[in-house]
């Protein structure tokens, strides 16, 4: 046999419950695999339903077509003559599991369940399946009558195990898995197994792929081998974009690389890999002790020759793909790329006309507009659409607050005024809100009639998108059902630091000098009058800066501390001296009591990336501390219950604190400034301030 093989992955744009369509693209990247002489094919995890089904896991309905469109895939002639490794849920002895079958010239070799759910974040894997205990061990599982009438297959294998064909031995592993501590190629690759596939629906989040990356190249820098990487791409239903990014890896070397973000629905990615070069780099005598200690798995043997294609190129003609450089974008490119791609996909999905953005003239709504511009250049479609000058606008606003304010006044016999007109708190935060709530009314009467305006073909409706960004939800710093109520929100995750470097990199890539004006402004929600001398400003307003609540938010999520954790770190990062190279820069940029945040680069991990956050010590006073801790705390608790009416944002950052899934907490809390952790950090302070004073 030859020591030269072709082997693909792929990513693929599923939508979640589209059989039909998810049957048709792994079709499509089957046959695409072969073209290129491909005769093993990986695709994504749960490839057939789509990853994002959610409950709909639950229903008897979604197994049955599951199995329906995998007897089409294994009969339909494009599938012949390659080894495929397809994502489906299987119920097993009325166990449910998360599975990939793996078949060749419609017969099953192996129906391999996954071992270890992700079960954290955004993951509720558990919920929904049984994660596969039985280590190295095989029990028949009956086919289901739709592909029994295919393959003439009573029962197959259902388990933990290796397949060895007529040149190597290859197995999968399941997304989570990679990420474990003891992950099964390990001990596969102890036991023989050169090539490793996974199939995986992990999502994006910004500065997350180097983590990813980072463990597919080391998964096989020790343990050497052949690392097949699939993964889903594409909005397929809900919050989360999956990012793609299938590759090919050799012995740490990465030889084939998919791209992170692209309108293709099928992208398939090949690589033509030496099979000897696994065998001679596992040379080691220590692993050799190790691979003979090793209890070996059961094999499941195929009558196939990875070597030997039977269409496409021959590998010998390719010769063995050479490395390249892992590609990465920076935190702004995929600001850029990811809510882009992610509107586009629930644009054409839904099939509205198009979107209406409420601008207020802030950098939260000019980045929604700059991340529509975005979308639009990247699937080459221009948007002609004629405007109402922001004027216009904002005297159709003010003539609505002024007629609601009058009614008020009549029932009432009282005339609300702003602050700056005299008026009291409760006042002036009325009147601010009653002017963001009418914004989204008449946002959602311009989005619903505005196609029936411009007399488009079809009619419908346009989406309303919103602009609150993540720190601004953290905070709790909006108005219920104004511009916060949208249908979706593609900022939702993105934190205002974050915003103004998209910005920036925007003006600059995107060739809009214009929004440079936004970068310098004070960041204002404009719902009170602006004056000479008076402008409203949104951290003055929360009594924190962005940067501060960027801070709490990722020692909240991230680090999982309260109020003394929060506290007690915050005393050893906040609470030194600023070194004097740092002075200046900090003094210059935001003054005493706001640090830098920093930003991961390429190749760092998401732990360095927090520590980023706190490695600009301030020279702040252990009561200065608590202040902002218990500050902190005190209006996240008590705008808690803003969470659970926000409309569904893109998942973008790992201190979100997104109410549906990902951040789960209770809406009504005790007051923080009384109860125990408050007292424990007070008496802290005071022992401090005891002890400087003696």
């Amino acid at each position: 046999m030859g020591r030269l093989m072709t082997l693909a992955t792929c990513s693929l744009n599923q939508w979640a419950m589209d059989f039909s369509g998810n049957k048709a693209r792994i079709i499509e990247s089957i046959k695409r695999a072969k073209s290129a002489g491909a005769t093993l094919r990986v695709g994504p995890e749960l490839e057939i339903t789509g990853y994002g089904c959610l409950d709909h896991f639950l229903e008897g309905d979604t197994f049955l077509h599951s199995w329906e469109m995998m007897a089409q895939i294994i009969e339909d002639p494009i599938c012949q003559d390659i080894v495929c490794d397809v994502g489906i849920p299987v119920r097993h002895r009325n166990v449910r599991y998360n599975c990939r079958v793996i078949f060749y010239n419609k017969k099953i070799l192996l129906i391999r369940p996954k071992q270890f759910l992700a079960n954290d974040g955004n993951y509720r894997e558990m919920r929904y399946f049984t994660p596969w205990s039985k280590e190295r061990y095989l029990e028949d599982y009956y086919l289901e009558e739709t592909v029994r009438n295919i393959t003439g297959q009573r029962v197959v294998p259902f388990g933990d195990a290796i397949i060895s064909t007529l040149d190597t031995a290859f197995a999968a592993e399941t997304c989570e898995e990679l990420f474990t501590s003891n992950a099964p190629h390990i001990h596969q690759g102890l036991d023989g197994c050169e090539i490793f596939t996974n199939s995986s629906g992990s999502h994006f989040e910004i500065r997350k792929i180097m983590t990813r990356l980072t463990l597919m190249t080391e998964a096989t820098r020790l343990s050497k081998g052949v690392y097949l990487y699939s993964n889903q791409k594409g909005c397929d239903g809900d919050r989360l974009y999956y990012d793609g990014c299938s590759m090919i890896i050799v012995n740490g070397k990465c030889v084939a690389q998919g791209s992170q973000f692209s309108l293709d629905d099928v992208e398939v990615v090949t690589a033509t890999v030496d099979i000897e070069e696994v065998r001679s780099a596992r040379f080691a005598p220590s692993r050799g002790i190790q691979a003979q200690n090793q209890q070996p798995y059961p094999r499941i043997e195929a009558d196939v020759a990875l070597s030997e294609p039977k269409s496409g190129p021959s590998p010998i003609d390719l010769g063995p793909s050479e490395p390249i450089s892992i590609q990465a974008h920076s935190p702004p490119e995929e600001i850029a790329l990811c809510p882009a791609l992610w509107l586009w996909d629930y644009l054409r999905r839904v099939g509205v006309a198009g979107f209406f953005i409420p601008l207020s003239g802030g950098i939260d709504s000019c980045a929604t507009s700059v991340i529509v511009f975005s979308m639009c250049r990247l699937v080459h479609q221009a948007v002609h659409s004629t405007t109402i000058h922001p004027a216009t606008k904002s005297q159709v606003i003010a003539d609505c607050l002024d007629a609601l304010t009058a009614l008020f006044t009549t029932v009432t016999s009282f005339t609300p005024r702003f602050r700056l007109h005299g008026g009291s708190p409760a006042e002036n935060l009325a009147l601010q809100n009653i002017q963001a709530r009418l914004r989204m009314v008449i946002a959602y009467l311009w989005a619903q009639l505005l196609p029936t305006v411009r007399q488009r073909p079809g009619g419908g409706a346009l989406l309303v998108l919103g602009s609150a960004n993540v720190d601004e939800q953290l905070r709790g710093y909006l108005t219920k059902y104004d511009c916060s109520s949208a249908d979706i929100n593609p900022i939702g995750g993105i934190s205002k630091t974050d915003l103004k470097s998209f910005i920036a990199y925007a003006s600059k890539a995107f060739d809009l000098p214009v929004l440079d004006e936004f970068l310098d402004a004070t960041p204002t929600a404009e719902l009170e009058p602006i004056t000479e001398s008076y402008v409203q400003s949104d951290e003055a307003d929360m009594g924190m800066t962005y940067a501060e609540l960027s801070v709490f938010g990722r020692l909240r999520k991230v680090y999982k501390l309260g109020p003394w954790g929060m506290y007690e770190r915050l005393l050893y990062s906040w609470g030194k001296p600023v070194p004097e190279d740092q002075k200046s820069m900090a003094e210059g940029k935001e003054g005493k009591g706001v640090d830098a945040v920093g930003q991961q680069t390429v190749g760092s991990t998401p732990e360095s990336a927090d520590a980023s956050h706190l490695i600009n010590p301030r020279g702040l006073s252990p009561r200065e501390i608590r202040d902002k801790v218990l500050r902190f705390f005190h209006f996240f608790q008590i705008n808690r219950h803003k969470a659970t009416i926000l409309p569904p944002g893109l998942h973008l950052e790992e201190y979100s604190p997104e109410d549906n899934r990902f951040d789960l907490r209770p809406f009504l809390y005790p007051s923080v400034w009384t109860g125990w952790a408050a007292g424990k950090i007070d008496r802290h302070v005071k022992e401090l301030e005891e002890k400087k004073t003696r």
